[in-house]
């Protein structure tokens, strides 16, 4: 975006934009308001959303869950409903994946369909711009604008290819029930279903990040990243600086092993309209993410890696949640010259009834805690103790002057903090919107990061209310400091 900068998630790389990326030229050109940029995985490496070093973008139905990625924050910029639609990439699935771990849509074209100029490379010849809407509509829109030419639904009947029972075999027992059920929806609708064998699908997929494709990375930034090693993430680091190591004859062979699957692929299309698969096939926890960073992006990228090196635009819909109550997605796919298909088939896989609200959870650091004068007010209102954890050390603790029940108020700073104890609560959707009515100025709700990098919602402060406020940071909390004000 002209005049702010561009950071690839990594505050080292920045540099202030000169021009507009072609796909955001056209959208301000129709009258779109660029409102902000948003976090993702450094460099577009990753399928988690906790490859950052600007905090975790919540998951929107459960913070404990993972974002996805790479374009994380886009996700959830929609899907917390701060804008309408948000700008990402694809290269994996990360156009696709943060969409079903957020229950939005995430739209891409075929690779080479839209322009990619503007856009930080991550591999050059497979990365696509990607579209995040709440809504069908409101991506066809949104592609229409970008692609230069109106998206026409076409609302069939399909062909819809899925796969066979083997492959099925390996999903989570609770996407195949999810992922049947929407089978199931599409046949009494009258839809054909094609079973299909899909193991080119695994094995071109398994090429992605196991070829010769990351050296395209490493051509791409592999220079910045050896020069400023300390400023990139571990895990990113050596994914993109691993790629110096290809050699061209295993560059050949892939590409050789690539031209085969994809004439396997091409007879697909003469006996299904679209391919049909589940988003994800599980969405880990940030704390699994975290542990297991190539296991947890391996998982979430099994069904999404092939679809550029295939050539294949896709678009991935919300369609209710599975047993668990995760958020389920599926992927429609479909060759350039059908991806007009995808536009229109959202009306022929209708979601399920719509699913209770997400509950929200809230961080608490004063009179809300448990056994303090406030705390009343979450527990009135069905509200539940998740756990008592602290902060981030990037934060300080005020008392606010005024009469009234003392309160105090949450500063996250650059340098000089510490980790406050706080609680956090989980309410609903009333419960919720009531606790937030009666918040007096100059609190808030904002963001806040806890100790396990993880974000949730909280109780924060307006810079302006901080002027005549007591810093009681070395206190490590509101309960200590009562303490020693009653000593």
């Amino acid at each position: 975006v002209a005049g702010l900068p561009t950071t690839a998630g990594c505050p080292a790389f920045a540099r202030p934009a000169e021009r507009d990326a072609d796909a955001v030229a056209r959208l301000r050109a129709a009258g779109a308001l660029i409102v902000a940029k948003t976090n993702l995985d450094q460099f577009a490496t990753g399928l988690t959303g906790t490859r950052t070093s600007a905090g975790i973008p919540p998951n929107v139905f459960d913070p404990r869950l993972v974002p996805g990625g790479s374009s994380s924050g886009s996700a959830v910029a929609v899907a917390s409903g701060l804008v309408t639609a948000a700008l990402g990439t694809d290269t994996a699935g990360s156009g696709r994946v943060p969409a079903a771990c957020n229950g939005i849509v995430g739209w891409k074209p075929a690779p080479g369909q839209w322009s990619g100029v503007g856009v930080i490379p991550a591999c050059r010849s497979l990365d696509c711009v990607s579209v995040f809407t709440r809504t069908v509509p409101e991506a066809a829109a949104v592609a229409g604008v970008i692609n230069g030419a109106a998206v026409v639904a076409h609302r069939g009947p399909y062909r819809i290819a899925v796969p066979d029972a083997r492959s099925r075999a390996l999903f989570a027992p609770e996407t195949d029930a999810a992922f049947a059920a929407a089978i199931d929806r599409l046949a009494a609708a009258g839809h054909a279903i094609v079973v299909i064998d899909v193991d080119a699908w695994f094995e071109t997929g398994v090429l992605l990040y196991e070829g010769p494709w990351v050296a395209e990375r490493t051509a791409a930034v592999g220079e910045f990243i050896a020069a400023h090693p300390e400023a990139v993430e571990a895990v990113v680091r050596a994914i993109i600086l691993g790629g110096a190591t290809i050699s061209a004859v295993e560059t050949f062979r892939a590409f050789d092993r690539l031209d085969a699957l994809r004439v396997t692929v091409a007879r697909w299309w003469e006996v299904g309209d679209v391919l049909l698969l589940p988003t994800v096939d599980d969405i880990p926890t940030v704390a699994a993410a975290v542990a297991d960073p190539s296991g947890s992006s391996r998982t979430l990228g099994r069904l999404t890696n092939a679809a550029n090196l295939l050539g294949l635009a896709a678009v991935s819909y919300p369609s209710g949640r599975r047993s668990d109550g995760r958020p389920f997605g599926l992927t429609a796919f479909a060759p350039p010259e059908h991806a007009a298909l995808l536009a229109g088939f959202v009306g022929v896989a209708p979601a399920p009834d719509p699913s209770p609200a997400p509950p929200y959870d809230v961080a608490v650091v004063g009179a809300h805690l448990s056994g303090l004068p406030l705390n009343d007010r979450l527990t009135s209102r069905g509200a539940r103790l998740l756990r008592s954890t602290t902060t981030s050390e990037r934060y300080r603790l005020h008392r606010l002057a005024g009469d009234g029940v003392p309160r105090p108020a949450l500063e996250r700073v650059v340098e000089s903090g510490r980790s406050i104890e706080l609680e956090v609560w989980r309410l609903d959707t009333a419960g919720f919107a009531a606790l937030v009515a009666e918040i007096p100025p100059p609190l808030g709700i904002g963001a806040v990061e806890l100790a396990d990098g993880s974000w949730v919602r909280g109780f924060v402060c307006e810079p302006i209310g901080l002027a005549d406020a007591v810093d009681i940071t070395e206190s490590g909390g509101w309960r200590n400091h009562l303490a020693q004000v009653r000593r």
